[in-house]
């Protein structure tokens, strides 16, 4: 009886090799109808280090895992240096983890990735984190609600990841929560309590104003980087990363679903809700042309739910009822605009002050996304 090949990891060299890194999840989520495609225009400019200001802060390796001339796992190993220096810790990350149910290629993967930052004096890996908690997918791995796609900007991951990596030595470190809400009634207790705040003086909710967009995205970067100072997991943005982000994410804006609260003319807090266009990019199998672009603008027609991704106050604004304000902003606007659905992602596990209010306007848990952590202890 022949030996089986064994398991050999590589980092990832030339276009060619790049390639078959991108396109690893189209094999593992083969009949998954769950998964939802990326554009891989996107995947490819993330993964660019000479494009993405992720990297300019950063050091990051790309790995593949071989049995002979088949591809069979691919993993990131990464270094933020905008992490250790505002956390004050010498924590590394695993990220853009795609592997075959094979605990030997899993185990193999996130070895190497482990010697890798243990030789940049990382002392503790976390992942997977795919760069951070600010690029969102994907972010941490499925543990539950495996059967619904995910929305815009959230992560899908087969029901094996878990075992994996918790084979391989790993342990939980947080699970992130996504909440759906699917009455587009609005709570009559959250309609009247918002009633009331509305009457205070000085107190507005606004649309974002799309003529004035870096101003307003000015602003929402300044609460953005003090509203979840504290958060667990939480970097500040760069400007760079900033702008780029929203040069994204300014396409698919709905001003009517980003609000922003102020309080005597001050900006104190937002929220930003984005369309679901993971309903259109499941159809256009990671591709834009030649005709993705004529889908898109076909079937955006049709999507019926939201997500809300962020919603923040400033740390001197919090408990005054403005994330109810905001909250309401655009549980209307969305009813209005046809949304039938929205989700609320993601929400640490610990967060209990936003569960609860979540919970009161009729959310439930429906996704459980898991970070995993390592110590590394000496080599």
């Amino acid at each position: 009886m022949a030996a089986a090949i064994r398991v050999e990891v590589r980092p990832v060299t030339g276009p060619s090799e790049l390639k078959r890194f991108v396109r690893l999840p189209w094999r593992i989520y083969a009949g998954d109808p769950a998964w939802v495609p990326p554009l891989l225009a996107d995947v490819n400019a993330v993964l660019d280090r000479g494009k993405h200001p992720f990297h300019r802060h950063a050091e990051v390796e790309y790995f593949l895992a071989w049995r002979g001339d088949e591809v069979v796992g691919r993993i990131a190993a990464i270094v933020n240096r905008q992490y250790i220096d505002f956390h004050g810790e010498r924590t590394g990350f695993f990220g853009f983890f795609e592997c075959l149910d094979d605990a030997e290629a899993a185990a193999a993967l996130l070895a190497e990735a482990e010697g890798w930052l243990r030789a940049r004096g990382i002392e503790r890996v976390q992942g997977p984190m795919s760069f951070s908690t600010n690029e969102e997918a994907p972010l941490g791995v499925l543990v539950d609600g495996f059967e619904s796609p995910p929305m815009v900007m959230m992560g899908h991951s087969p029901s094996y990841y878990g075992a994996l990596i918790e084979g391989a030595g790993y342990g939980k470190a947080k699970d992130l929560l996504a909440y759906l809400i699917d009455d587009q009634r609005p709570p009559e207790r959250l309609v009247r309590g918002v009633a009331r705040l509305r009457e205070s003086e000085g107190i507005r909710v606004r649309p974002m104003e799309m003529r004035r967009f870096a101003d307003e995205v000015r602003i929402i970067k300044e609460i953005y980087n003090s509203a979840w100072e504290r958060n667990w997991g939480f970097v500040p943005m760069t400007d760079e990363e900033f702008a780029h982000l929203a040069k994204q994410l300014r396409p698919i804006v709905d001003p009517r679903l980003c609000q922003i609260a102020e309080a005597n003319g001050e900006p104190a807090g937002f929220a930003l809700a984005l369309p679901d266009f993971n309903q259109v990019l499941k159809r256009l199998n990671g591709r834009l042309f030649p005709l993705g672009v004529l889908k898109l603008l076909w079937y955006r027609k049709s999507i019926d739910a939201l997500r809300v991704l962020t919603l923040g106050l400033k740390p001197g604004f919090r408990r005054k009822g403005l994330d109810a304000m905001l909250y309401l902003a655009i549980f209307e606007e969305g009813a209005k605009a046809g949304y039938r659905r929205a989700e609320c992602s993601w929400i640490l596990e610990d967060n209990w002050e936003m569960r609860r209010g979540l919970e009161r306007m009729g959310a439930r848990v429906y996704k459980t996304y898991r970070i995993y952590e390592k110590s590394l202890g000496a080599g």
